[in-house]
């Protein structure tokens, strides 16, 4: 068999993660199921953006990520939860692609 490798993009997984997590979290009721969405992805997204972009560009990302799981709190109240979500996945994806996905 072939050993077959594929990397799915950071901006991808980022988003995953932060729409995964509330999904997971709203319909199983269980918060801390969604955390460990979350954190899982938010792992995967930033070990790739350490690989590609370094030190500095992962720990702001990863800041990124972290503000906009807190961020999107707030914002529901105005919005809505899934536009706040998604508002703060896209842009959270946005970055990435622009920091690391875009480089490889």
């Amino acid at each position: 068999m072939a050993n077959v490798t594929v990397k799915v993009p950071a901006a991808v997984m980022a988003a995953a993660g932060l729409t995964g997590g509330y999904a997971v979290a709203r319909f199983t009721k269980q918060r801390p199921l969604g955390g460990v969405v979350l954190l899982g992805a938010g792992a995967i997204a930033a070990r790739r953006w350490h690989e590609v972009a370094g030190g500095k560009a992962a720990a702001a990302l990863s800041a990124a990520y972290v503000a906009g799981f807190a961020g999107s709190h707030p914002l529901a109240k105005k919005v809505g939860a899934w536009p706040a979500v998604l508002g703060v996945a896209g842009g959270v994806a946005l970055a990435s692609w622009a920091v690391v996905d875009r480089r490889s």
